[in-house]
């Protein structure tokens, strides 16, 4: 799997998934990472993590969610390295509630991050994708995109919507050598899940055939997969990754 002096940038990297994919992706032949963070504490803790794994890159602060943050940080990115040929958007927030109940604050500010964030970042990365003739972006959903959970309507059509927007975008930047795919994890060994009930945690597992949660490597090696050249002939794809808890 290599691919030859890119610029890496995952969203959200901090920690969990995020950080297994930014080691991960650092880890291929000529790959930069740059984790972000919407912290400068965040940041910092990025560029530790792959400083101590001897891996190239380093944290930066961007918040997906703000407009103003996003410019700032291709800026800097452009002027300490290169515009991202790799874009995994990973980042994301939740703000859980009955539907009923869900006030529009609540949903418009899961769909600005989630969804809307990760459009401007990729219009943010695209041209020069399309000037490179090269692109590799996933995008992280969720099983809840395609299955619903109750008590997440925001969050689910939020992950939904990033499906569509890959399908339709492969489309059209499949002849420029850009390829546009999702990872959808199931319920993954994260400090989130880790705060379930045992009777909750006890639930989840019934429902998955390979009887546990999944690891944050277990995504990030299906995220390596996909901007590898071995998946150079797969675009506009979900790849689940969930333990077999939804089947398509």
């Amino acid at each position: 799997m290599s691919v030859n002096e890119r610029i890496a940038l995952v969203t959200g990297a901090s920690r969990g998934i995020g950080k297994a994919i930014a080691l991960r992706l650092g880890q291929m032949p000529g790959v930069t990472v740059f984790g972000s963070s919407t912290t400068e504490a965040g940041a910092a803790g990025v560029t530790e993590y792959l400083r101590q794994a001897n891996l190239k890159g380093q944290g930066i602060v961007l918040n997906i969610g703000d407009p103003a943050s996003i410019e700032q940080a291709l800026e800097e990115l452009t002027r300490v390295a290169n515009m991202p040929a790799i874009l995994v958007n990973n980042a994301g927030i939740t703000a859980d509630n009955l539907f009923i109940r869900m006030n529009i604050d609540e949903w418009s500010k899961v769909i600005e991050t989630n969804l809307t964030g990760a459009y401007r970042l990729i219009h943010g990365c695209i041209r020069s994708m399309i000037k490179q003739r090269f692109g590799r972006i996933v995008n992280i959903s969720s099983v809840v995109g395609v299955t619903g959970n109750p008590g997440q309507v925001n969050y689910s059509a939020s992950k939904a919507g990033l499906i569509g927007l890959t399908k339709s975008l492969a489309r059209e930047v499949g002849s420029r050598g850009i390829t546009v795919n999702v990872v959808a994890p199931g319920f993954i060994d994260t400090d989130m899940t880790r705060a379930l009930t045992p009777d909750q945690h006890s639930h989840l597992l019934e429902q998955i055939p390979t009887g546990r949660m999944g690891q944050p490597e277990e995504i990030a090696s299906a995220v390596a997969f996909l901007v590898s050249s071995d998946a150079a002939y797969i675009t506009g794809e979900t790849l689940h990754v969930n333990g077999g808890m939804y089947m398509s």
